[in-house]
């Protein structure tokens, strides 16, 4: 029998061991699985799909789907199917830079139907969350169709502007994950002590797994940590009842008590296309729609960067044009099985340029990982019943870490005196109102669609539109 000849994980194309390819590519999905289901959760838990309003089912049907379309979408990436797929190694996931946009639209539209503006015979946030969805289809074509002209439209993204939406999405995640790290917003319980104990055991761990181990320990630190931390709720809920009076009720701290969903959840199972029904509001669709292209912007520069860190040139016209397109057909795919928007993970982007592993083939492997994870429900359900300060003690430094990549971005140039007045202006008028919406009260509604309750987009407008107007210092002209 003829020996196979194997190519080296650094070479693009080629086939290498599965010996090699399947821990290669399990590395890539331990980077980006956490990352991949937390805006998920984020999102069911402002529209109240919560396990205790009985949506246990759904949850756990959401995040198996999340999985499985995340796996797809890579797939895609990997080898393109016509002009969709950049045909390098990206990683695609459910996207966390959509959360802050997506919580305002659920909010809104929630306090729509409360207030009377929204007839609907469905439960508010059931209506909200279909109401991202149908927002989430619309607004991936609408990215697909701006992966076909990106070629002129990249002069208009420099690393200021990517940097500075980079920044505003971390800033918007911030108060997101500090909510879960104190217990959840929505909870009696919300800053409770045992709540914030529980969200820095998470944290510890993460951090003495990243920086004390090397190797898998310190690649799966995020994983890892949470594990510590469902370990340590555990322990806590079997000897540590606290006890607090809230409103003259008694809140009794009592973590890992919904262990028969898992017990209920099946071992395998199809996903379910179209659990949650589609609904289709202009108040959702328009600051949706402008996501996108902070999205798109945000894939250019990941795109860009991991042809740099694994590949050593810069990225063609076409792979950028692909990857961009890979991403909203991605997150139209991903709308029908009630996700939310799928873009390439930055994480694992980082990846490839520290380890310069750009085998398609091994990445590839972490794909499949995706999609069989995607159809074992107990695995969804386990992650479903998370207590809420374990993933806020693995979403605050997330989290943060968003921010330090967008500076990173901003820093590639320097911060001259023009930059520094794109950054500073776009986060502090754009993100400043966006974020405050007491400020957005007396706004237009059509100026109210833009802000959206987030400061994100108006932040990536003001960035892109200084950028074009203000003019270039001499020595960068």
């Amino acid at each position: 029998m003829k020996e196979r000849k194997y190519s080296s994980p650094y070479e693009l194309d080629g086939r290498i061991p599965l010996r090699q390819a399947i821990p290669l590519g399990l590395q890539h999905v331990l980077a980006m699985f956490v990352g991949n289901l937390s805006p998920l959760l984020i999102l069911m838990a402002v529209c109240g799909i919560t396990t205790d309003a009985g949506y246990g089912a759904l949850r756990v049907s959401l995040l198996q789907n999340a999985m499985l379309v995340a796996g797809i979408v890579t797939f895609i990436q990997l080898y393109p199917i016509g002009p969709v797929g950049g045909r390098l190694p990206i990683v695609m996931g459910t996207s966390s830079g959509f959360i802050g946009v997506n919580k305002a639209i659920a909010l809104s539209m929630m306090s729509g139907i409360a207030a009377g503006t929204i007839t609907t015979n469905v439960e508010a946030g059931i209506y909200a969350y279909g109401a991202v969805m149908g927002a989430s289809l619309i607004g991936g074509f609408f990215e697909a169709g701006l992966g076909f002209i990106i070629k002129p439209l990249r002069k208009f993204f420099p690393p200021v502007v990517t940097g500075t939406v980079v920044v505003a999405i971390g800033l918007s995640l911030i108060s997101v994950g500090i909510g879960f790290f104190g217990g959840g917003s929505a909870n009696a319980d919300y800053g409770a002590m045992w709540n914030l104990f529980l969200g820095l055991i998470t944290l510890i761990a993460i951090l003495i797994f990243k920086h004390a181990f090397k190797g898998f320990p310190s690649v799966a630190s995020i994983l890892l940590g949470i594990i510590v931390g469902y370990i340590a709720s555990f322990i806590m809920g079997l000897f540590l009842p606290h006890t607090m009076i809230v409103d003259g009720k008694e809140i009794t701290c009592a973590y890992i008590t919904n262990w028969a969903q898992v017990k209920d959840a099946a071992w395998f199972a199809i996903p379910k296309i179209m659990p949650v029904k589609f609904q289709f509001n202009l108040g959702a669709i328009v600051p949706m729609c402008i996501m996108f292209i902070v999205t798109a912007v945000e894939t250019v520069g990941d795109t860009a960067g991991v042809v740099q860190g694994g590949l050593n040139r810069e990225a063609t016209d076409k792979e950028l044009s692909g990857s961009v397109i890979c991403d909203g057909v991605g997150s139209a795919l991903a709308s029908f099985f009630g996700v939310l928007p799928n873009t390439s993970f930055s994480q694992n982007v980082g990846l490839v340029g520290m380890t310069k592993i750009v085998n398609r083939f091994a990445i590839a492997m972490g794909a499949g990982i995706l999609v069989l994870s995607g159809l074992f429900p107990k695995l969804g359900a386990i992650i479903s019943i998370m207590p809420q300060p374990v993933l806020g003690g693995a979403a605050v430094m997330m989290f943060a870490s968003i921010i330090i990549s967008g500076i990173n971005l901003i820093t590639t140039e320097p911060l001259s005196g023009r930059n520094a007045t794109i950054v500073s202006v776009a986060l502090g008028l754009g993100y400043g109102i966006g974020s405050t919406t007491a400020v957005q009260s007396f706004m237009p509604e059509w100026m109210a669609y833009i802000f959206g309750g987030s400061g994100i987009v108006p932040a990536a407008l003001l960035a892109i539109l200084l950028n074009i107007i203000i003019p270039k210092d001499k020595k960068q002209s």
